[in-house]
């Protein structure tokens, strides 16, 4: 479905998310994360409970979501809302093209933003013990690829979509996700937890499903909302590309 990326589609995108506000915005919970990380280091003396808290509740469960939201839904929305977008479609670019590099710009953004900020926060935590750093890192990095799809894909779908991802976030993925154990085996952030869980020791890191489960989901999410996403974009002109 999507077979090129286009340079200057990903410098313009680049542009606008992570201009002097954005980019501001992008940067709190990512601090916020490493100061509580140090707070909690000299509280706590290195509790691999306490640490794993920090990292599932706060890091994975809201930080990582939240910026999905900001960096998916600011690659395409802004455009959308304001019209410009009708001037990049007009230009001999395939629709797929366009989705497709501000899907790879909006991922690599909330990969940067949340799963470096992660791995930080995991080893001033607790270092390198027992593959936990590891293992929230690459939990972060999954989680970011299907987050970054998901709400690029709401950013063509709806003009509130900011509003509707960070409900979406604060109430399925940080409340019900984190605690309800029915709405958990439907969450994002349990299927990353699948994918990074088997790389930790012991039993601190669980999920509520299975790790082929949880990677076999997130592709699936991830390449429906891309493909959703694209076939939106398309339907805002009329299809003039072979």
């Amino acid at each position: 479905m999507f077979t090129a990326f286009h340079p200057t589609v990903a410098r313009l995108t680049y542009r606008a998310l992570l201009g002097r506000r954005r980019a501001l915005v992008l940067g709190i919970l990512p601090a916020l994360l490493v100061l509580i990380s140090v707070a909690v280091r000299l509280l706590a003396d290195g509790d691999p409970q306490s640490s794993t808290d920090v990292l599932g509740r706060f890091a994975l469960a809201a930080m990582v979501p939240i910026i999905g939201v900001i960096a998916g839904t600011g690659a395409i929305g802004p455009e959308i809302d304001d019209g410009s977008v009708m001037y990049l479609l007009a230009k001999p670019v395939k629709r797929r093209t366009v989705l497709f590099t501000k899907l790879v710009v909006a991922i690599a953004v909330t990969m940067v933003f949340s799963a470096v900020p992660t791995l930080v926060a995991a080893l001033i935590l607790v270092g390198t013990t027992d593959g936990i750093a590891v293992a929230y890192t690459v939990a972060a990095l999954v989680a970011s690829v299907a987050y970054a799809s998901l709400f690029l894909m709401l950013g063509t779908i709806t003009r509130h979509a900011v509003v509707v991802g960070l409900v979406y976030t604060l109430i399925w993925e940080t409340l019900l996700g984190s605690y309800v154990p029915g709405a958990r085996s439907l969450s994002v952030q349990q299927w990353a937890l699948a994918v990074g869980a088997d790389l930790a020791e012991g039993k601190l890191i669980t999920s509520e499903v299975g790790t082929v489960t949880g990677a076999v989901l997130l592709t699936v999410v991830t390449v429906v909302a891309a493909w959703y996403g694209a076939r939106r974009l398309r339907s805002l002109t009329p299809a003039t590309e072979e």
